[in-house]
């Protein structure tokens, strides 16, 4: 195998660490953040929360069970870069279809390994996720600093809109019909609406923007807000159908960025992280439960809550769950009307099926909203 052509990461406070091109050739610029999981690089890759983002993968070899057709959690990688320690030169597993490098290659995406991954994890836990760049190492660093410093920061960025499917889409029933479940796309993974379809949902998954008319001309039994990139202030599509639909009795059940739309909607506010939850393998306690779940997480955003479990701004909203790292909330519920939601990923791609449950939850106020209707 031919050597790999030297390049380099720049963060936007200057700091500098060298590796080797990695992936598609060129310049990018993002958010640089980092991951903890030690498995799933490809459902990482093609997560569309991700988007606008460069991503670091703790675990230190990456690539050694190549990529297939089935983890893939959306039509294509949205990130914006990866970062590893080692991308491995080959790989082994009867699943596998192809490698990693030419998985990036072939779909654009700028990469870097040979990279001090735990020196730059330790920088951006110290200092926050920050503005970054992977550059070759033949292009000036003033003139990649100078393009960090012109790309936009993460706040107030509307990225949902960008990675949304522009048109509605079914994915029906695995079995016999029970439900019909629209869910707003800010960027779904896959894996979402198969589990629903698994539990006899037929699910119709429409755009970003769509409106509260289009919503009530499917007639749907519930409504699933899907995870998504970006600010959920600079989101607000969804606010009047959370509000109509639930005052009316449909269920709905939000995860990610639909936990803060859902959440902002009933009058919370949202806060930027300093270096955000990315990874499988986070504690959360369940509040009602008393249990803790091991969680898959990605996300920079979190919902405002008191101390003692009240929503600042509002008064009908609980908190669930709770981040064990950190404090953070996890997930609130509505005090009368069948609305919940999780901040983390319970869909589990990739990750540990601890919260697989919550799809549950969400099939049970399905069935009793359609028992008293």
């Amino acid at each position: 195998m031919a050597s790999r052509p030297p390049a380099y990461l720049l963060l936007e406070d200057g700091r500098r660490l060298d590796g080797l091109a990695f992936g598609a050739p060129g310049v990018t610029v993002g958010e640089v953040v980092f991951n903890t999981a030690m498995t799933g690089y490809q459902e990482i890759l093609t997560d569309p929360s991700y988007a606008g983002q460069l991503v670091t993968m703790t675990y230190p070899l990456i690539g050694n069970y190549g990529v297939n057709d089935v983890d893939e959690e959306s039509e294509e990688p949205e990130l914006a870069g990866f970062i590893v320690r080692e991308a491995s030169r080959m790989y082994s597993s009867w699943r596998a279809q192809g490698g990693l490098e030419a998985y990036l290659v072939g779909h654009g995406v700028v990469g870097i390994t040979d990279v001090d991954t735990r020196a730059l994890t330790r920088h951006i836990r110290s200092c926050g996720a920050m503005r970054a760049a992977i550059a070759p190492a033949t292009v000036p660093e003033e003139e990649v600093l100078g393009r960090i410093l012109a790309h936009p920061m993460m706040e107030g960025l509307d990225l949902a809109t960008g990675v949304s499917t522009t048109e509605p889409y079914v994915v029906p029933a695995a079995d016999r019909e029970r439900f019909h479940v629209a869910a707003y796309d800010f960027g779904v993974k896959c894996h979402s609406p198969k589990l629903l379809a698994e539990q006899g949902c037929r699910v119709t998954v429409v755009p970003a923007s769509t409106t509260l008319a289009d919503l009530e001309a499917l007639a749907p039994d519930g409504l699933f807000v899907s995870n998504g990139p970006g600010d959920p202030a600079a989101v607000d599509r969804a606010t009047e159908a959370i509000l109509e639909l639930s005052a009316r009795g449909v269920p709905v059940f939000g995860i990610c960025l639909g936990h803060q739309l859902i959440a902002r909607a009933f009058g919370a506010s949202t806060y930027k992280l300093a270096f955000g939850h990315h990874g499988a393998n986070h504690p959360v306690r369940n509040l009602s439960r008393d249990t803790v779940e091991i969680t898959s997480q990605n996300h920079g955003f979190a919902v405002r809550a008191n101390p003692e479990g009240t929503v600042p701004g509002a008064p009908d909203l609980r908190v669930t769950h709770v981040n064990l790292y950190d404090g953070t909330t996890e997930g609130v519920r509505h005090g009368s009307r069948p609305v919940f939601s999780v901040q983390y990923h319970p869909e589990a791609a990739p990750g540990p099926h601890d919260s697989r449950y919550l799809f549950d939850e969400f099939l049970s106020e399905l069935g009793a909203a359609n028992t008293s209707s």
